[in-house]
């Protein structure tokens, strides 16, 4: 493909992600669902394909998804759900690997353990997008956002390890549990220590940074591939060293970072987001011809049962694990030194020691959507072994996985969904709202606590009215949050209440908004003022516009 082609490919790519995207606001279906079949009929078409390359995959494309994925986290909420995290992300992938492997060895005639194992490595992560794209949407509450986080970032680093040690053992035909045990420790170790390296000196250079947004998002932007090249460089886990250093960075920014900075790079993360999101997911669907172009040589009844076997293993064995292992004793739930009394019952992390419920069991499990990072795992397998023999049973496993990601992200997505809403298992908006106004209130008391001492200092060069002036400006909001979170007490939890006095003021501000951009652009239109400074007193009302909620309710 040449240079002309790739960009009108890129700018189709682009104009398809668009165009999606739209439809899926305007009718619900998730585009993570929608893309992959779009990227199979243009596969079906004459012309021109892109073949996923994985190694541009592994180095371009996952370190952003996973160091975005990172730094919107939550650190405190993935270390109260370490040991569900855990389960899911390491124990789970490793028998699912497991389980295939063996499957395959047993019941697909002339596959190997060590191939079925590869095989299995590469379907047992699943891939977060889809399942938190479609989950917010329709209100998953926050502890199963956590879960589905943690266990998306962590369960990579896992899946490529033994993926690796699969592939060493199907290349010499040598396999010892105990060097594969070895090497994953040393992988991981190494990986959270990378990781944290590159985090604190990504710290220490915040705070010097945090007055130029600008150098900052260079910075923030090159993180995930430092963090990668780093730990390959010494052979240990560059994707968990990109998840911790997002994890570190993303929960000391808002101590490290200039207000103007976290804007800046919120927004531009989010674009780097929607365009790979977009690029991977039509990327998926492309690689049918590919997959497809090896399996002549296979009987029929091979090709289903190894997809059988990896299917089938997939889509059982999460729902079996989490019933399992939610159904231990209670008391081994509860963390470690844990202290649960005096907890406020309506704060969302209240649970996070309890087993889930059988809701969110079944919830958890329909989650467990695969994507790119199953195909560029199982298109690095190699096409010969070290005697020069050919990978054994390559296009099949390619085949298989690709099946997996195809029934997963398609079928799962398009009604995770609905599952998650027939289930009830929303989140309840009006005790987010009722938290964050009384988290608002907690501020606004503070900024009145600090001005009390300012005044008590007796700074000359601070008057007394403008001293007077913030405390009645902060009284005011004060009292604003506190009769938000009155109405919110007071009001049915499944019906969100409506306050004509506050949506009268989001409409007058909005009103107020509107007349100062266009006096500002009829200042500019008749030569008053020059476009620089347009777009300086532009951006300001654009920050204030920032504040207000996206439509006039309740917040």
């Amino acid at each position: 493909m040449s240079v002309h082609e790739l960009l009108v490919f890129a700018l189709a790519a682009v104009a398809v992600v668009v165009a999606v995207r739209w439809v899926a606001n305007r009718t619900g279906i998730p585009a993570a669902a929608l893309l992959p079949i779009i990227g199979i009929g243009y596969a079906l078409l004459p012309g021109p394909n892109v073949t996923l390359d994985p190694e541009i995959v592994l180095t371009f494309v996952l370190p952003p998804l996973l160091y975005s994925a990172a730094l919107d986290s939550s650190l405190l909420g993935i270390r109260r759900n370490l040991r569900t995290v855990v389960s899911l992300s390491v124990f789970l992938v490793l028998l699912t690997a497991v389980v295939i492997g063996l499957g395959f060895a047993w019941f697909v005639a002339g596959a190997t353990l060590a191939a079925g194992i590869a095989v299995g490595a590469a379907v047992a992560p699943p891939d977060p997008v889809a399942a938190l794209a479609i989950g917010r949407k329709a209100g998953l509450p926050p502890r199963l956002v956590t879960l589905i986080q943690g266990e998306g970032l962590l369960n990579d680093a896992t899946a490529l390890t033994i993926l690796s040690v699969a592939v060493a053992a199907a290349m010499d035909g040598d396999f010892s549990a105990p060097a594969a045990v070895g090497q994953f420790v040393i992988a991981a170790v190494g990986g959270v220590g990378v990781g944290a390296f590159v985090a604190f000196l990504v710290r220490l250079l915040a705070r010097p940074l945090s007055r130029d947004p600008l150098m900052a998002n260079a910075v923030s932007l090159s993180v995930p591939f430092a963090a990668y090249l780093l730990a390959e460089q010494i052979h240990v886990s560059g994707v968990l060293a990109v998840v911790v250093a997002g994890l570190v960075v993303g929960h000391h920014t808002p101590r490290n970072s200039s207000g103007a900075g976290r804007l800046q790079t919120s927004a531009v993360w989010r674009l780097v987001d929607f365009l790979l999101e977009g690029f991977v997911f039509l990327l998926i669907g492309q690689q049918l011809p590919a997959v497809v172009r090896g399996l002549g040589k296979y009987d029929t009844s091979t090709i289903v049962t190894a997809v059988a076997i990896t299917v089938g293993s997939v889509l059982l064995l999460r729902p079996l694990w989490l019933l399992l292992t939610q159904s231990l004793p209670r008391s081994l739930h509860t963390r470690l030194g844990s202290d649960r009394a005096g907890r406020d019952d309506t704060d969302t992390e209240t649970d996070d020691g309890a087993p889930l419920s059988g809701r969110e069991v079944v919830a958890l499990s329909w989650s467990g959507t695969r994507g790119v990072i199953s195909l560029a795992a199982i298109f690095t397998l190699p096409l010969v072994t070290d005697s020069g023999a050919p990978f054994p049973d390559r296009d099949l496993l390619l085949f298989c996985t690709f099946v997996v990601v195809l029934v997963t992200l398609v079928g799962q997505g398009l009604t995770f969904g609905v599952l998650v809403r027939s289930l009830g298992l929303n989140a309840n908006d009006n005790d987010k709202a009722r938290l964050r106004n009384e988290a608002r209130s907690a501020s606004v008391e503070a900024a009145l606590v600090a001005l009390d001492d300012l005044e008590a200092q007796e700074h000359d060069d601070i008057q007394d009215h403008v001293i007077e002036t913030m405390r009645g400006h902060l009284r005011t909001r004060l009292a604003r949050y506190r009769g938000r979170v009155a109405l919110l007490q007071s009001s049915d939890p499944d019906s969100p209440p409506v306050s004509p006095h506050y949506e009268a003021a989001l409409h007058v501000r909005r009103v107020t908004l509107d007349a100062q951009r266009e006096e500002l652009l009829r200042w500019r239109d008749s030569g008053r003022l020059p476009d620089e400074g347009l777009r300086v007193l532009e951006r300001e009302l654009d920050h204030e516009e920032r504040l207000l909620p996206d439509r006039p309710v309740q917040r």
